[in-house]
């Protein structure tokens, strides 16, 4: 009789385009995300909390990655195999098509207009690759009901505050700012409007949007025949004759030495569409309501080259990219890049409602946030570990744990070495894995004299890196104290390090 089949393993790894975040990661998102919130409530946005899968009806189809399965979203269908099967659900790919569910759903109790801000991940079945995952955060602040370009100026406006209270320096970013209207509008100088011309409107989009990682030469080919990757990949283009191609990339070469140049131009550009002439006069508006609050050109500019990939979007649109160099991972020089972005979209809450509903919005990629923070070098990645109590004798665990509730309870963070104490240096060894600033020791003279050992590890850490002998023998970074003062001397110690 032949054996049983044993059933294999499964593999300990994350999937592909997914990975794990630990300890300091998490806490840095978490502080970043507070940072970003701090900004948002005092701009007078509130916070909203929606449901991580949505139907894919009320997500729509707005990825820019269509050629992925399921068009970019991770979706599946409910009860597939019965006879009446039931919705298909997906992972929201952003928070903003959950927000325009929200609003149409629960506008009868909202405020008009709504200003709410989201925190969470997001999943797109997209391709990955370095520094590109399916599954990241963002941190959304949107405007719903406001049919002012103001609003559109105000969220640019919060979105450099944003990344200055973060960490990231003036010059060190600039907020580009452009309008959908105006490219409606050179699309139709250039012949591509029209229910029949969509399909060739959706590619020059995601053409133009990826101008900074494809160049000028990239996007040429994509509003063409279409483009080969060094991996061999082939993308099929546009199809655009050289005339019409010309128009477009007339637009995206726009920018000129000031503001009221660009705008100037892209005036020129659209002069005989009114869309484009439409969408001109409010990115000069934009510009002068962002001029009189302070945020000049050195922090917030015109830029034509902005389109944004999303399908979805109506009016301004724009995108916070950070301008200093770092190298990539086969070390060449080159921009970090897009953190951040979002623009307006009329329409999105009409898709439920029926009616026009004005909304802007801006989402911040948390993740590429952090990574540029580490990439200048302004990520603390010190741990704030614990205060490790090291176990001597078992028999007085409970001592040891009237220690850390002490510890804990003057809001200091602390534990109990809860491993096999059996090797003391053992013990000192997982402290100073954890980042812990100090070890308090305890045995059996300790207690019978109501004393503990105070370990001072950071201390000890500076005396073995930086000192001679002579200073070695000078500076103890272990000492006796009363257990009475063991709190205080903790304390001290942190203090003195923070």
């Amino acid at each position: 009789m032949a054996k049983p089949k044993k059933t294999p393993r499964p593999k300990a790894q994350t999937p592909k385009g997914f990975r794990d975040y630990f300890g300091a990661e998490v806490t840095q998102r978490a502080e970043m995300l507070r940072k970003i919130a701090g900004v948002y409530h005092r701009y007078g946005f509130d916070a909203l909390e929606s449901s991580g899968v949505e139907t894919v009806e009320a997500l729509g189809k707005f990825l820019p990655d269509v050629d992925r399965p399921n068009e970019g979203v991770f979706a599946w269908q409910e009860d597939a195999d019965l006879e009446k099967p039931g919705d298909w659900l997906a992972l929201r790919y952003d928070l903003t098509a959950p927000l325009a569910r929200v609003y149409a759903q629960h506008q009868n109790d909202l405020p008009k207009p709504y200003r709410r801000y989201a925190m969470g991940p997001v999943w797109r079945n997209e391709k990955p690759g370095p520094g590109r995952f399916r599954q990241f955060y963002q941190c959304d602040a949107d405007t719903v009901g406001a049919s002012s370009v103001a609003a559109d100026a105000e969220i640019c406006a919060m979105l450099a505050d944003c990344l200055e209270e973060v960490g990231i320096e003036r010059g060190d970013y600039v907020v580009r700012v452009n309008n959908r209207k105006v490219l409606n509008g050179v699309m139709e100088v250039a012949g591509l409007s029209g229910d029949d011309k969509e399909a060739e409107r959706g590619i020059v989009l995601r053409a133009i949007d990826k101008l900074d990682r494809l160049g000028v030469e990239g996007v040429r080919a994509l509003l063409g025949e279409g483009r080969k990757d060094e991996s061999g990949d082939f993308t099929h283009g546009a199809g655009l004759a050289d005339a019409q191609a010309d128009v477009v990339m007339g637009f995206m070469q726009a920018k000129r030495e000031t503001g009221a140049e660009t705008v100037g131009r892209l005036r020129e550009l659209v002069a005989d569409s009114k869309i484009g002439s439409e969408g001109v006069e409010e990115l000069e508006t934009i510009a002068d309501l962002l001029g009189a609050g302070g945020y000049g050109p050195d922090r917030i500019e015109i830029d034509p080259s902005v389109v944004r990939g999303l399908g979805y979007y109506t009016g301004p649109v724009f995108e916070a990219e950070l301008t200093f160099e770092i190298k990539d991972d086969k070390g060449r020089t080159r921009n970090f890049g897009s953190v951040a972005g979002g623009g307006r979209y009329d329409d999105l809450v009409k898709r439920f409602t029926g009616q026009e509903v004005p909304a802007t919005g801006v989402s911040i990629g948390v993740d590429r946030l952090l990574a540029a923070l580490d990439a200048k070098g302004r990520l603390d990645k010190t741990a704030d570990g614990p205060v490790v109590v090291t176990v001597m004798d078992k028999a007085r665990m409970a001592d040891y744990q009237s220690m850390v509730a002490e510890l804990r309870q003057a809001g200091i963070r602390a534990e109990v070495y809860l491993g096999n104490p059996k090797s003391f240096g053992n013990q000192l060894k997982y402290a100073d894995n954890r980042g812990s600033p100090v070890a308090v020791i305890a045995g059996e003279d300790e207690f019978a004299n109501k004393k503990v050992q105070i370990k001072d590890l950071i201390l000890g850490a500076e005396i073995a890196e930086n000192a001679t002998l002579e200073e070695w023998q000078a500076r103890e970074n272990q000492y006796e104290v009363n257990r009475a003062d063991l709190v205080t001397e903790v304390a001290k110690i942190i203090q003195r390090q923070a």
